[in-house]
């Protein structure tokens, strides 16, 4: 199917759009051309169905009020398995555009591999449809900033798949960490700590992509090259589709940081390391230390593939070293020791995000008050990977204007803010 090209326009602005307010106006669902009256069903589209999309089609169909109309993928597999999972009237695309051309869809889910959020995200906005993309946002912070502005343009609700924002743990922490229980915070540590085979995901040759996959699609505006099946299943870990642990990991820990400590932003980064450990044919570094200065206080994130062994018993998570105590923080709870003691004098358990953050977007849809995750903060927590990303690339530090989303004096780095998109794809809206 011909691709139809895009208009292009330059979203690379000064200032920063600040977050919605509390309730986004009209309230109107374009497709429909009303709200979403809370006695009908949500009408939702899917675009990407792989892993994560899967699971999030299962999530969303055990809503109540919720139906799944449609559902999109490059690969026909896992269209079809999303398909029997959804119900037999729920209609298959191998084309995101179709799809968004149902005017009976109230909102998307957009699962697709990283470097593929934003264009659908706007696309999707524009047509007037709510949306709920998954993390990180982008992979390049201008197109982050694009899925942004054309959410507050078109008056959607856009919400980010950083499900802490509806664990209430998480949330009791933050408040815990704002009250000034915890004191002055200068330091906060943010870590993945993994251990995996040398081989990773192997040196397999170029080949012919499985039948039923549309490759050309699956790069879209990555660029062109020989189908690999290194590539399809980590694509995480090369440029040009992914941001690494740093930024697909890295995002959920950095918007905790953001949460407690009031942060926008940092104002300068730095990431040490390299491919260490690994002998595979991906690209991104295995072992790494990245800095980042914020306003009052330091944010260190660290990553390793060749060594599991825990911190403070976690494998992941965040450290928050305060004047009158420490936390320690991930999905399965949070303590908080005072210095030299080793019994915790505040500790509370996990808690469930998968199905409430879900939930938190479908009556977002109906209200139409912003998210608990929205996506002016899923961009924000999203900046500090791609951050690290590049001055990682570069060799050097950086320094970070937060309010103009730019990079101070140093127009080389500048130029980095926008990836390269392959024609005809584009983040016009």
């Amino acid at each position: 199917m011909k691709r139809r090209a895009m208009r292009r326009r330059d979203f690379l602005r000064g200032a920063a759009v600040g977050a919605g307010a509390g309730i986004l106006a009209t309230g109107a669902s374009a497709s429909r051309g009303r709200p979403v009256l809370p006695s009908e069903r949500v009408r939702l589209g899917f675009i990407g169905v792989g892993g994560r999309g899967t699971r999030l089609l299962e999530i969303f169909l055990d809503l109540a009020g919720v139906d799944v109309v449609g559902v999109c993928d490059v690969n026909e597999a896992h269209a079809r398995r999303a398909r029997r999972k959804a119900g037999e009237r729920t209609e298959t695309f191998g084309d995101f555009r179709r799809l968004l051309e149902r005017q009976d869809i109230d909102a998307v889910v957009v699962a697709t591999t990283g470097h593929w959020h934003c264009i659908p995200a706007i696309q999707a906005c524009a047509a007037g449809k709510d949306v709920y993309v998954e993390k990180p946002l982008s992979i390049s912070p201008a197109e982050g900033r694009a899925v942004v502005e054309t959410a507050r343009r078109h008056r959607r609700v856009a919400a980010i798949g950083t499900q802490q924002r509806s664990m209430p743990h998480y949330r009791d922490a933050v408040e815990y960490i704002r009250s000034g229980k915890l004191g002055a915070v200068h330091m906060a540590e943010t870590f993945n700590l993994e251990r995996a085979p040398r081989g990773g995901f192997g040196t397999p040759p170029d080949g012919t992509p499985p039948v039923g996959l549309d490759w050309d699609f699956w790069l879209g505006p990555a660029p062109a090259v020989p189908f690999n099946s290194a590539r399809l299943a980590g694509h995480f870990f090369f440029w040009d589709t992914g941001g690494g642990w740093p930024s697909d990991w890295g995002v959920h820990h950095y918007d905790v940081v953001h949460w407690a400590m009031g942060a926008k932003g940092p104002l300068s980064v730095s990431m040490s390391g390299g491919k260490y450990h690994f002998t595979d044919c991906t690209e991104m570094p295995d072992t790494v230390e990245a800095c980042f200065e914020y306003p009052g206080f330091l944010v260190v994130y660290r990553l390793r593939w060749s060594n599991a062994q825990s911190l403070h018993g976690l494998r992941y998570g965040n450290i928050f070293y305060g004047t009158e105590g420490t936390m320690i923080l991930n999905r399965s709870g949070w303590r908080v020791f005072r210095e030299g003691e080793t019994r915790p004098v505040v500790q509370r358990p996990g808690s469930r995000g998968d199905g409430p953050h879900q939930s938190n977007f479908i009556e977002c849809v109906r209200t139409r008050a912003a998210p608990a995750a929205d996506i002016e903060t899923g961009h924000r927590s999203s900046l500090p990977g791609e951050l690290a990303n590049l001055a990682f690339r570069l060799g050097r530090k950086l320094r970070w204007d937060p309010s103009k989303e730019e990079f101070v004096g140093d127009p080389e780095a500048n130029r980095w803010l926008m990836r390269p998109l392959r024609a005809p794809w584009s983040i016009e809206s």
